[in-house]
């Protein structure tokens, strides 16, 4: 078999505890990430990277942040699309303020907003937690939402109430607004999502990540060993809705190109909840496989049967969406709790003691 470690020894502690240790890993990562820069954009199919994996992506990074906040550090919440859409709002504002500043600055400079708006709302974690949390978060969401529709200055007192975004250049290059390219605005979502996502991993592998997995695994235990367990749930939030931000402001200026309030609503943040639930809680890979699974799975629904000489009406298409969802949810719960991303982590398992996979 291919995925073996015959022969690959480790002589410090650094590169026996790499987060990938094993030489086949580093070389599937290296076609992954080659894949995404070159062969993709090369095909130049404007559906695949801007239907497809420009959504995937954004999604893939609230993902991440959802899962930092749940997966690692044990704390439920109903907010995602709301801390989202401070995000958003929050870049509009400051690319209307200052336009003559890099927009790709004020995409990360949103993140930040939203960090303190997620530091605001989870306050309460220090005295409440599990369900009174979860729904302490869907106060925050249904709060931000009517401000979303009810402060006009968010929106610059647009007419349609809705977020319309400039065109915008980066060195001579628009990366914003209808004349920008679907290649050009992938590349940007691709290389802040690369970027994060490594930093996201090599934050809850460190010092920090090791502290939410205390917390989340028995906050009591982590305050008796020294956890401050305010802070580090206050850091969790910001570092959570950090991510979120900076998706909801990839998604409206890379990916739309527009929005309205109704975009960060609540069915936004149970969508990126079932993304984290299905693609494993506490897994950096496993948010990806969630929104991979989530978020491709409408457009299989729709192209497969159609292919094969059965096409499928758009309400059709959506129920069918929300029932295999809905049943995998539910079998995943039962069967493998940690979702997809453990059922993954077992296969490579067994293919590294094979033909003894027992």
């Amino acid at each position: 078999m291919l995925y073996r470690e015959t022969g690959q020894f480790k002589t410090t502690y650094q590169s026996d505890s790499a987060i990938f240790p094993i030489l086949q890993d580093r070389i599937g990562l290296a076609v992954i990430l080659a894949v995404a820069f070159i062969a993709i954009p090369a095909t130049r199919n404007d559906f695949i990277i801007n239907a497809v994996m420009t959504p995937f992506l954004i999604f893939a990074l609230a993902s991440i942040g959802l899962n930092i906040l749940t997966g690692y550090t044990g704390l439920l919440s109903l907010g995602t699309g709301a801390f989202m859409g401070v995000g958003a709002y929050a870049c509009y504002k400051l690319t209307t303020i200052f336009p003559q500043v890099n927009i790709l600055v004020w995409v990360v400079a949103s993140g930040f907003f939203s960090a303190a708006v997620g530091v605001l709302f989870g306050l309460p974690s220090l005295r409440i937690k599990g369900f009174y949390l979860a729904i302490a978060t869907l106060a925050a969401q249904f709060f931000l939402e009517w401000c979303f529709i009810r402060v006009p200055w968010l929106y610059n007192y647009n007419v349609s109430g809705a977020i319309e975004v400039p065109q915008r250049e980066l060195f001579g290059i628009i990366v914003t607004g209808p004349r920008a390219t679907s290649e050009t605005r992938y590349y940007i979502v691709l290389t802040l999502v690369v970027v994060l996502t490594w930093l996201a991993s090599n934050l809850v592998h460190g010092r920090i990540g090791r502290m939410w997995m205390a917390v989340r695994d028995m906050d009591l235990a982590a305050e008796l060993m020294g956890i401050r367990l305010l802070p580090t749930k206050l850091l969790a939030f910001a570092v959570s809705s950090f991510y979120c931000g900076v998706a909801g402001a990839l998604m409206v200026f890379l990916w739309y190109g527009g929005a309205e309030a109704s975009v960060f609503g609540i069915n936004q943040s149970f969508t990126i909840l079932f993304m984290v639930i299905i693609g494993g809680l506490g897994s950096m890979i496993g948010s990806f496989m969630g929104a991979a699974l989530i978020f491709i799975l409408p457009i299989l629904l729709r192209f497969v049967p159609e292919s094969l000489g059965l096409p499928l009406q758009s309400a059709t298409v959506e129920q069918l969406s929300f029932m295999i969802v809905g049943a995998m949810i539910i079998v995943i719960l039962i069967v493998e709790p940690a979702g997809l991303a453990r059922l993954w982590q077992i296969t490579k398992q067994k293919l590294r003691v094979w033909p003894f996979p027992y």
